[in-house]
Protein backbone atom coordinates (compact mmCIF):
# COMPACT_ATOMS: atom_id res chain seq x y z
CA UNK A 1 0.00 0.00 0.00
CA UNK A 2 0.83 3.55 -0.41
CA UNK A 3 -0.13 6.44 1.19
CA UNK A 4 0.85 9.56 0.53
CA UNK A 5 0.33 12.34 3.90
CA UNK A 6 1.15 15.70 5.15
CA UNK A 7 0.63 17.04 8.71
CA UNK A 8 0.88 20.83 9.06
CA UNK A 9 0.35 22.12 12.51
CA UNK A 10 -1.79 25.72 13.01
CA UNK A 11 -0.99 28.48 15.06
CA UNK A 12 3.11 27.91 14.91
CA UNK A 13 3.82 29.96 12.21
CA UNK A 14 5.05 30.57 8.45
CA UNK A 15 7.68 27.73 8.43
CA UNK A 16 6.87 24.14 9.41
CA UNK A 17 10.20 22.40 8.05
CA UNK A 18 11.27 21.81 11.98
CA UNK A 19 8.37 19.62 12.22
CA UNK A 20 8.55 17.98 9.19
CA UNK A 21 12.04 17.10 10.31
CA UNK A 22 10.67 15.49 13.95
CA UNK A 23 8.11 13.55 11.07
CA UNK A 24 10.74 12.19 8.99
CA UNK A 25 12.53 11.24 11.92
CA UNK A 26 9.16 9.01 12.90
CA UNK A 27 9.74 7.67 9.62
CA UNK A 28 13.02 6.95 9.35
CA UNK A 29 12.52 4.81 12.51
CA UNK A 30 9.83 2.94 10.86
CA UNK A 31 12.02 1.36 8.23
CA UNK A 32 9.42 1.83 5.88
CA UNK A 33 10.13 2.44 2.14
CA UNK A 34 9.69 6.40 1.50
CA UNK A 35 9.86 9.30 -0.31
CA UNK A 36 9.48 13.18 0.90
CA UNK A 37 8.61 15.62 -1.62
CA UNK A 38 8.01 19.69 -1.35
CA UNK A 39 4.27 18.86 -0.42
CA UNK A 40 3.92 15.83 1.34
CA UNK A 41 5.79 12.36 2.58
CA UNK A 42 4.81 9.12 0.77
CA UNK A 43 5.45 5.58 2.38
CA UNK A 44 5.10 1.83 1.21
CA UNK A 45 4.01 -1.09 3.81
CA UNK A 46 1.67 -3.13 4.67
CA UNK A 47 -1.91 -1.26 5.79
CA UNK A 48 -1.13 -1.95 9.29
CA UNK A 49 2.64 -0.47 9.25
CA UNK A 50 0.97 2.25 7.12
CA UNK A 51 -1.38 3.74 9.52
CA UNK A 52 0.43 2.96 12.68
CA UNK A 53 3.10 5.30 11.30
CA UNK A 54 1.00 8.11 10.02
CA UNK A 55 -0.56 7.85 13.62
CA UNK A 56 2.84 7.96 15.14
CA UNK A 57 3.48 11.22 12.99
CA UNK A 58 0.24 12.74 14.17
CA UNK A 59 0.81 12.23 17.73
CA UNK A 60 3.84 13.55 17.71
CA UNK A 61 2.79 17.01 16.43
CA UNK A 62 -0.45 17.38 18.24
CA UNK A 63 1.74 17.32 20.99
CA UNK A 64 3.62 20.82 19.52
CA UNK A 65 0.71 22.15 18.19
CA UNK A 66 -2.68 23.31 19.61
CA UNK A 67 -4.41 22.89 16.35
CA UNK A 68 -3.26 19.69 13.40
CA UNK A 69 -4.68 19.06 9.85
CA UNK A 70 -3.32 15.76 8.99
CA UNK A 71 -4.20 14.91 5.09
CA UNK A 72 -4.04 11.34 4.13
CA UNK A 73 -4.38 9.99 0.04
CA UNK A 74 -4.38 6.06 0.53
CA UNK A 75 -3.48 3.51 -2.96
CA UNK A 76 -3.87 0.51 -2.12
CA UNK A 77 -3.66 -2.35 -4.97
CA UNK A 78 -3.40 -5.91 -3.63
CA UNK A 79 -0.26 -8.07 -4.68
CA UNK A 80 1.73 -4.82 -5.62
CA UNK A 81 5.19 -4.08 -4.63
CA UNK A 82 7.98 -1.09 -4.45
CA UNK A 83 5.23 1.00 -6.41
CA UNK A 84 7.16 4.22 -5.11
CA UNK A 85 9.78 3.67 -8.10
CA UNK A 86 7.51 1.27 -9.72
CA UNK A 87 4.85 3.91 -10.91
CA UNK A 88 7.68 6.19 -11.96
CA UNK A 89 9.45 3.60 -13.89
CA UNK A 90 6.26 2.67 -16.08
CA UNK A 91 5.76 6.59 -16.98
CA UNK A 92 9.16 6.76 -18.19
CA UNK A 93 8.91 3.41 -19.85
CA UNK A 94 6.01 4.77 -21.69
CA UNK A 95 7.66 8.37 -22.49
CA UNK A 96 10.92 6.37 -23.21
CA UNK A 97 12.95 8.89 -20.99
CA UNK A 98 13.88 9.46 -17.35
CA UNK A 99 11.42 11.88 -15.82
CA UNK A 100 12.57 14.66 -13.31
CA UNK A 101 11.35 13.40 -9.84
CA UNK A 102 13.89 15.19 -6.92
Amino acid sequence: MLAQFSIVPLGKGESISRYVARVIKEVEKSGLDYRLTAMATIVEGTPDEVFALIQRCHKKITRLAPRVLTTIIVDDRKGAKNRISGKIKSVEKKLKRKLKTN
